[in-house]
């Protein structure tokens, strides 16, 4: 592990446990609409959209929507199922964990952070989010060796991993790991995250649930750069990440 990416490992510990140990990270900090709101009472969040419309958009997307299956790792993410046997994981933790992502992804070279998504759906959210930040991404398949092997081509030195799934994307995460690298990660309820320096909890398959965690992290990331100054200021919108449906003729 290099001194600059043990730095980085420390100085995301102290983002995350300076947010949840100051009670910043509270439900009354936002005002979401959702059949989930008593249940919700002790969530965490320090993000407050500007426009009330907008937190029914990101409700409409599908963003909380988990699988039937949850592992041990994201219980702390859940806060019920739903009828269908979903389970639905805590929309404020979301949002306090995007704000926690972006503030550690300010602090970095941004030319130096890898996003990476082997999932279609991830492909277009990832290559706009990178296309705004500078970031740099790896779409498809994950070449073995990408952040261990000096002697491959596209060999690079990250000093933070954005991953979309972590199954999927398992490979990123096994070298980031390796090479000390911190991993963020979009999470579902039935990800394993034992290799996950910061969860940020999400549906991470569906085409707009993936649209709309890669625009709120560009946004605030922007923001924390200087970019932009307010949520208004982000004109592009979220259809712009949206993963385009192609017709197939036979």
């Amino acid at each position: 592990m290099s001194s600059d990416n043990e730095s980085n490992n420390l100085a995301l510990s102290d983002d995350l446990d300076s947010a949840e140990s100051t009670g910043s990270l509270k439900d009354s900090d936002i005002n979401v609409e959702s059949t989930a709101s008593d249940d919700s009472s002790t969530s965490e969040a320090n993000y407050v959209p500007e426009q009330d419309n907008l937190e029914k958009m990101i409700l409409s997307t599908g963003i909380r929507v988990g699988t039937p299956v949850k592992t041990k790792y994201m219980m702390p993410f859940i806060i019920r199922a739903n009828p269908e046997g979903l389970y639905i994981l805590d929309i404020s933790k979301t949002l306090s964990r995007i704000d926690i992502a972006a503030k550690f992804i300010s602090r970095a070279d941004i030319s130096k952070v890898a996003v990476t998504s082997a999932r279609e759906y991830g492909k277009t959210p990832v290559e706009k989010f990178c296309d705004l930040t500078h970031a740099k991404y790896i779409l498809g398949r994950f070449m073995p060796g990408t952040f261990t092997n000096p002697a491959l081509p596209k060999y690079m030195e990250p000093q933070i991993v954005i991953v979309t799934d972590p199954q999927a994307d398992q490979q990123a995460v096994l070298e980031a790991t390796r090479a000390g690298v911190p991993v963020i990660a979009i999470c579902n309820s039935d990800n394993v995250t034992s290799k996950v320096d910061l969860v940020v909890p999400a549906n991470n398959r569906g085409r707009k649930a993936l649209a709309t965690v890669y625009w709120l992290l560009a946004r605030e990331v922007l923001k924390k750069q200087g970019v932009i100054k307010t949520d208004s200021e982000m004109k592009i919108p979220i259809e712009d990440f949206e993963t385009k449906l192609v017709e197939e003729f036979s």
